[in-house]
């Protein structure tokens, strides 16, 4: 498989996930349609698919304008707020986008009908790959707009927490440095955070992108990831993996990032 990131707005991330075997495409939130067609003939690949994670304008709403520029795309989602779906998906549902397998993983809380696209290949060497949105970010999860600290907890550590841990994270937005300062105020003593800074740093004023990371990453320096470490606990003054995990985000909710 062959993943294409493509920046939009200001730091979101559409994703041209291509099997390379079919030259089969699908779009992954394409909110601006004209890069996703030019990157599409770019690469000389058949569009079929668009896989849209959740409802928000920033992901969805390229959807209708998407459609009609390429007639007959199939347009999957949980959710019926979705623009222009054809196919509302739950758990678990699979299917094949060419040789490659996209299983959906529903991951409610950041919107009540999140999903997460999980894609793999068989007798592939190659790592699978996981589209986040705004449910699990590097460094970081998404706020709880519609759902609880119990939610994210099964998404992030029951549901993404447990697929491969080579498996590629490739999340909504470019928020990754902001995580990261974070992080380092959550566990000040951890260099794994430390030093990730300082390469998210260095990469994003290099006009460069940090994803993806992967799963055996995140669980190393997303504090989020990392609700049942007792570094994360103590900042938080809990002893509960789900009240650390509430109490993280009200914090972060209200966290002012320092310039460096």
């Amino acid at each position: 498989m062959k993943v294409e990131l493509l920046p939009a707005l200001s730091d979101n991330y559409m994703y041209l996930l291509i099997d390379v075997d079919s030259k089969e495409a699908a779009i992954v939130d394409p909110v601006e349609p004209l890069t996703v067609v030019e990157a599409v003939r770019k690469h000389g690949v058949r569009l079929t698919t668009i896989l849209t994670t959740h409802h928000h304008w920033d992901h969805a709403s390229g959807n209708e304008k998407m459609v009609r520029l390429m007639p007959g795309l199939k347009v999957y989602g949980g959710d019926d707020r979705v623009d222009a779906l054809t196919k509302k998906v739950s758990n678990s549902h699979s299917f094949k986008l060419g040789s490659l397998s996209v299983k959906c993983l529903f991951t409610p809380c950041h919107t009540t009908g999140h999903i997460c696209y999980y894609v793999t290949k068989e007798n592939s060497t190659e790592p699978p790959a996981v589209f986040t949105g705004d449910t699990l970010f590097m460094a970081g999860c998404g706020k709880f707009f519609e759902g609880t600290a119990e939610q994210m907890y099964k998404a992030l550590i029951e549901i993404l927490g447990r697929l491969p841990p080579e498996t590629r994270v490739y999340c909504g937005h470019e928020y990754t440095v902001s995580n990261l300062k974070f992080a380092r105020h959550v566990e000040p003593d951890n260099e794994v955070i430390q030093k990730k800074l300082a390469w998210a740093k260095e990469k994003c004023s290099n006009g460069e992108a940090t994803v993806p990371s992967t799963l055996a990453e995140e669980f190393t320096f997303n504090p989020f990831m990392r609700v049942k470490e007792k570094s994360v606990q103590d900042h938080v003054k809990q002893t509960n993996p789900i009240e650390t995990m509430r109490s993280l985000r009200k914090e972060k909710d209200n966290f002012r990032v320092p310039k460096e």
